[in-house]
């Protein structure tokens, strides 16, 4: 049955889909008649509404004469994936972007994130996240508030696969923001130092005082794919998230953090830095 709502995951293999058939230099029409099928249904593949099976998939493959092994095993991988993870308890919940970014997470092959405003998602206590959420506008009704706080909590388990290397770039003003009181700020500062101690995360911070960092608008997380042409980024805007999965943008966005990230302390000056901040509390 076509989906009501397709995850950012099931459209991005749609999209996948399309390019290796506009590569082809075929319309939908001749794919679906060369396929043994019809266009609307070539339509809901390519949109996420449907979904394809392994073998269809591996004979779209031939058909547009895709020679990219490695791709086409990642695709099917995407299609044959059946796993119902923890964050579909609260489809219709919550909204779909918060479900659709677990999911990414869930998926990532390693996950890359530059913060300059909040302390990211997957390292914030639990008084910290609802100091952010309680900041909404309009106000969640408290049941709201309490299950996003608690959604946020469950997203933490994306950090402990050890085998899921996790790098996170923070400005000083981010370590510095108090979104709640000073109790809540000297936590979530434990809270950085405890999880930068995992052998998968890599901590780093930008001091105020570093020179040629002019990045202060470079949030996002870039969570790598099977293949570099799977990676997607994740940006905050003032209408929700954005997903980000063209290539010339995912080149782009891996030179932002490349940039960002050299203008960072290595992860033992970060841990001595953040040491300091918490005395000063």
């Amino acid at each position: 049955m076509p989906r009501k709502q397709p995850t950012v995951r099931q459209e991005r293999l749609g999209r996948e889909l399309r390019k290796l058939r506009e590569a082809a230099g075929l319309t939908a029409r001749e794919a679906a008649r060369v396929l043994g099928t019809i266009s609307v249904t070539m339509s809901q593949i390519e949109s996420g509404v449907a979904g394809v099976s392994e073998v269809r998939l591996r004979r779209i493959a031939t058909q547009y004469a895709c020679g990219d092994a490695e791709l086409i095993d990642a695709l099917v991988e995407m299609a044959t994936d059946r796993t119902r993870g923890w964050w579909e308890e609260y489809r219709d919940v919550l909204p779909s972007e918060f479900l659709d970014l677990a999911e990414l997470e869930h998926h990532a092959r390693f996950i890359q994130v530059i913060a300059t405003a909040h302390v990211p998602g997957l390292f914030q206590t639990e008084e910290y996240a609802r100091a952010v959420f309680g900041y909404w506008v309009p106000p969640l009704p408290g049941r709201d508030l309490e299950l996003w706080v608690a959604y946020r909590m469950r997203r933490q388990q994306a950090l402990v696969r050890e085998d899921v290397p996790y790098e996170a770039v923070l400005h000083e003003s981010v370590l510095r923001t108090r979104v709640a009181d000073r109790a809540v700020a000297l936590a979530q500062l434990g809270e950085l130092l405890r999880q930068s101690e995992r052998p998968n995360v890599a901590l780093r911070v930008i001091p105020f005082d570093v020179d040629g960092f002019a990045g202060a608008s470079s949030s996002l997380v870039y969570a790598g794919g099977r293949v570099p042409a799977l990676d997607t980024v994740q940006r905050d805007t003032p209408y929700g998230s954005a997903f980000v999965d063209a290539s010339a943008q995912l080149q782009a966005m891996r030179t932002l953090f490349r940039k960002v990230e050299s203008a960072s302390l290595d992860t033992k000056q970060s841990r001595d830095f953040i040491h300091r901040l918490s005395k000063e509390l």
